[in-house]
């Protein structure tokens, strides 16, 4: 499975901070729990990654936003 493979799977996403000052991106599903922690520098990373995968797959659909 590649990551553009589509798949019907539903998981819950949490995202916030941490009492150690972390960002914590909490995924669940399947009785499956996945918590992973990252400095705020790289969470501002992974959003900036987010942002630009979201601008190219609305390029892709030809939305204009």
């Amino acid at each position: 499975m590649g990551i553009d493979t589509e798949r019907e799977i539903e998981a819950n996403l949490q995202i916030g901070p941490t009492d150690k000052g972390m960002v914590r991106i909490y995924v669940e599903s399947q009785g499956l729990e996945i918590p992973m922690d990252f400095s705020p520098d790289d969470a501002d990373e992974i959003a900036d990654e987010i942002t630009a995968a979201a601008n190219r797959a609305r390029n892709m659909r030809g939305d204009k936003r």
